[in-house]
């Protein structure tokens, strides 16, 4: 026997099935970083989840976590066994969706985290169809400028700007979009269109927040100048929408936004640039069918309007 497989199969000896909720408690404590997080998400009390974490450290005979007083930090054997839990949690959601039918019956709830420009103005015009075909199923749309762990099961589905290149993740590319210079019909009249992108630091500009940029392919002032200092900025994507449309000054608007809004003209001084979005869930969700339903309709809305992001 492989001595990885050795170690599992010891450990499943060690761990039984009647302790699995030992496990999962442990998944969720990891993934809070504290214990009365995780009671609070499990709706158990504290001492419950303190308790049912040491009878686990207890029968693997190894601390997994250290207390601290900001929290509950995972020991290396703790980051060791987070992906062996990992893996019997895949297991027991795999072995719940053949045993309990969850394969037939679309039903539950998926919560999708979004950047808000897509997540507003793309998803949530449409998502509405999707529950109006399964009565059971429920939508969360968690539409904000934030990231979101999958790991922690902060969204079950996250859309993204960047490929994740870490942790037990599917990820699939939906499209390119593109992010252009756009000022308000008014504002061009009275100030004018800059032609070059040196002619942008004599504009009023709006902009994003720097250190509040969730990815670092959000960060892209200067790829349409190097001097881009925006006088009025704003943690949001239609946020920045609503500044540029008000006359506030020129902003780097997703196109297929500004595209939409009559108001708005694209500026010149600048060539548009390409981003991506992902489609991204947990490896340990992939059974469910829900995950696979909602995720099936995103990507097929995304690749029927792929022209609306060109």
């Amino acid at each position: 026997m492989h001595s990885g497989e050795q170690w599992r199969f010891l450990l499943y000896r060690r761990v039984s099935p009647m302790n699995w909720d030992d496990v999962r408690i442990f998944l969720a404590v990891a993934r809070a970083g504290q214990i009365l997080g995780a009671a609070k998400r499990l709706d158990l009390n504290h001492a419950t989840v303190s308790r049912r974490v040491a009878t686990l450290e207890g029968a693997l005979n190894t601390k997994l976590f250290r207390r601290l007083t900001t929290g509950s930090e995972l020991t290396p054997a703790g980051e060791r066994f987070l992906g062996i839990a990992e893996r019997m949690e895949s297991d027991m959601i795999a072995a719940r969706a053949e045993v309990s039918g969850d394969g037939d019956d679309v039903s539950g709830t998926v919560r999708i985290g979004a950047p808000d420009g897509f997540g507003v103005a793309y998803l949530a015009p449409r998502l509405g169809a999707l529950t109006a075909l399964y009565s059971d199923l429920s939508i969360q749309l968690v539409p904000v400028p934030r990231s979101f762990s999958l790991s922690r099961r902060e969204a079950d589905i996250a859309i993204t700007t960047e490929r994740p290149s870490e942790g037990r993740l599917v990820a699939q590319k939906l499209v390119d979009y593109a992010l252009g210079l756009y000022a308000s019909r008014g504002y061009a009249e009275a100030n004018g269109m800059p032609q070059t992108p040196e002619e942008l630091s004599s504009h009023r500009l709006v902009g994003y927040v720097p250190d509040l940029v969730i990815s670092p392919s959000l960060d892209y002032a200067a790829d349409f100048s190097p001097d881009w200092h925006a006088g009025f900025s704003i943690s949001s994507a239609l946020g920045q929408v609503e500044a540029v449309r008000s006359g506030a000054g020129i902003g780097i608007l997703h196109a297929f936004i500004a595209r939409a809004i009559p108001e708005l003209v694209a500026v010149p001084a600048a060539r548009p640039i390409r981003r991506a979005y992902w489609l991204v869930y947990h490896e340990s969700v992939r059974p469910l069918r829900r995950i696979q339903t909602v995720a099936g309709f995103i990507a097929k809305a995304v690749e029927k309007e792929r022209a609306l992001f060109a």
